[in-house]
């Protein structure tokens, strides 16, 4: 019998969500559990079954569970129903009841939005390329076009990699750093020339100036927990072939 789905919610977000954890899934190997990205090398009908569980618990049929092509981009695609080709898009927004937006993460920032008020909800994959280009705001922007207001938004970052886990170079701190002198206090310094970057620090700090309600952490690693968590730095670090995928959903 699989074990049972573990999903991580937020008191904050006034609309049906998770973000769930690798537990209760299909896939065995590297992939153990609930293992979603259909971009991995994991066999195609054992991740159906694993996203057809989310649908299941989330209270959809498996086709309204709606995932994009993920390109670390910044762009935010509407959607309203079942989607016959995954375009390339980093987030998602609706105001139709029943469409689960999903996103998927290996340690990049799941984030997920909603306006209860204007029954419009977003769920971005925010990297920290996505999210220097824009794809928060890109998502504000999207849910507004929908009749949302970013004053009633309350965005939350799911399991994510923690800054004592990402280590970076001197080149990736230059970048933000001629992008915005203030984006410095989310680096630390590491080893020699490494420093250690808050991703989540940083996603919060570009939502709340973006102007959101609220905006707020899980607070879970995905890199120190193998049990429960996939991590792409972890993977690569233990020298695997290859990684699963989490999945974050949300749903008015």
């Amino acid at each position: 019998m699989p074990t049972t789905l573990e999903i991580i919610t937020s008191d904050a977000l006034d609309a049906r969500h998770g973000f769930f954890t690798r537990k209760g899934g299909a896939s065995s190997g590297v992939f153990a559990g609930l293992n979603c990205g259909t971009g991995s090398s994991d066999q195609t009908e054992i991740v159906a079954i694993n996203r057809a569980r989310v649908a299941e618990a989330m209270g959809v049929a498996p086709d309204m569970l709606v995932t994009v092509h993920q390109v670390h981009s910044a762009k935010a695609l509407p959607v309203t129903g079942p989607l016959s080709i995954r375009p390339e898009a980093d987030a998602l927004v609706t105001d139709r009841p029943g469409v689960l937006l999903a996103v998927l993460t290996a340690d990049c920032q799941p984030v997920l939005f909603a306006d209860p008020a204007a029954k419009v909800v977003g769920a971005a994959h925010a990297g920290w390329r996505g999210a220097v280009d824009g794809v928060l705001e890109a998502t504000l922007d999207a849910m507004e076009a929908l009749g949302a207001r970013r004053s009633n938004v309350t965005a939350v970052i799911g399991p994510t990699i923690s800054q004592a886990a990402y280590e970076v170079g001197p080149e990736f701190f230059d970048r933000f750093r001629a992008e915005d002198e203030d984006s410095t206090r989310f680096f630390a310094n590491g080893e020699g020339d490494r420093m250690l970057f808050d991703l989540p620090g940083y996603g919060l700090y570009r939502l709340r100036n973006a102007g959101v309600k609220h905006a707020e952490w899980t607070g879970h690693c995905t890199y120190r927990d193998p049990a429960r968590f996939f991590s792409y730095r972890r993977t690569t670090h233990a020298k695997e072939a290859d990684y699963g995928r989490l999945i974050s959903v949300i749903r008015l």
